[in-house]
């Protein structure tokens, strides 16, 4: 008897572990179902390996089609990027990586804190105001209204800083009126999702046009296109 129990208890553990397996599979194709991955990888599909593939790109590391497929391309590309940076060269966009890209860790392309209407407005301003600018400068051009957002010096809205009187020409100069670029969209969400790539300025200007003398007295962090970014 003691024979017939030991092995009905050792079938019921491995049941049990079998039924565990299946239960963590079964959750994690659901997180991969609504968007949320704790990491991308090669086979992984989806929103943040867009991110991932666009920031990528514009660094010059990737040079495939951003297809939110993470393919052989994409992989090489985190590799050199990892390589690049001092990080594990596993190929595989984990936590450490995602957070060196500028990309929080399991980013589903939501708005978080911010509604569509704020995002709607964000993409609007980026494309007035940095029409023709070179990808990555679109993207700085909308982590700078952000970062006004989370600073006390600026009102505490989007809505609030854009139309902040003087601060932007572009709703002046008839620019903020025009058709919404296709690449602002994406802009506004990558500014969104944390990608800053004014290293947290607070004002940019094209130095071939402005004339405020204020304004060219900023500590200058860099330039991106025509415009340069300051705090």
């Amino acid at each position: 008897m003691n024979t017939k129990r030991k092995a009905i208890r050792f079938l019921q553990i491995c049941i049990l572990l079998v039924l565990g397996v299946l239960l963590v599979a079964l959750a994690r194709n659901r997180l991969n179902e609504q968007g949320i991955q704790t990491l991308s990888r090669l086979g992984s599909t989806g929103s943040e390996v867009r991110q991932i593939q666009t920031r990528l790109k514009s660094w010059g590391y990737y040079t495939g089609t951003v297809d939110g497929v993470y393919g052989a391309g994409t992989r090489a590309a985190v590799i050199a990027f990892q390589r690049k940076n001092g990080l594990t060269a596993d190929g595989v966009a984990g936590s450490a990586t995602l957070r060196a890209i500028g990309l929080p860790a399991g980013s589903s392309g939501g708005y978080g804190q911010y509604s569509q209407s704020d995002y709607q407005l964000l993409a609007r301003v980026i494309s007035a105001e940095s029409r023709g600018e070179p990808f990555v400068g679109q993207v700085a051009v909308g982590a700078v209204i952000l970062n006004r957002v989370d600073s006390p010096l600026f009102p505490n809205t989007i809505a609030g800083v854009v139309y902040q009187p003087g601060a932007f020409t572009c709703l002046t100069d008839g620019q903020f009126n025009q058709p919404v670029a296709e690449s602002a969209f994406r802009a506004a969400q990558n500014a969104i999702n944390g990608w800053d790539p004014s290293n947290g300025s607070l004002y940019y200007y094209n130095p071939d046009t402005a004339i405020s003398q204020w304004i060219r007295s900023r500590p200058i962090l860099l330039r991106i296109g025509k415009h340069v970014f300051c705090k």
